[in-house]
């Protein structure tokens, strides 16, 4: 089968329309993986200065609670990833890390 030839001046713009969908495609309204790590990180640290991780007196108990910090990252960061890159919006990610408890991160999700 013989390929019909373009225009000369087509092939520019076809260069351009490319760019554009690709472009187009990488403009989403979701966030980026490294505002969805900082999310997981705040959340994690929320959640532990909701058990009174804050608290800690001494450097033994500093060290224990970033271990256990550090435990809960690494088991729920595939997961977490996947699901705040590909489901969430950046405005509701933006609004959860600004968020100073966890009840303003509940509000979040209640905001449209």
């Amino acid at each position: 089968m013989i390929r019909p030839m373009m225009r000369p001046t087509m092939r520019p713009m076809m260069r351009w329309l490319v760019v554009a969908a690709l472009l187009a495609g990488a403009c989403s309204k979701g966030p980026s993986e490294d505002q969805c790590k900082q999310l997981l990180e705040h959340l994690i640290d929320l959640e532990f200065k909701k058990g009174g991780a804050a608290t800690a007196e001494n450097e033994a108990m500093k060290t224990d609670l970033a271990k256990q910090k550090a435990a809960v990252l690494e088991s729920k960061s595939t997961e977490f990833m996947r699901t705040c890159v590909d489901k969430m919006h950046r405005d509701r990610v933006a609004c959860a890390l600004a968020a100073p408890d966890l009840a303003a991160v509940q509000k979040c999700d209640e905001t449209k």
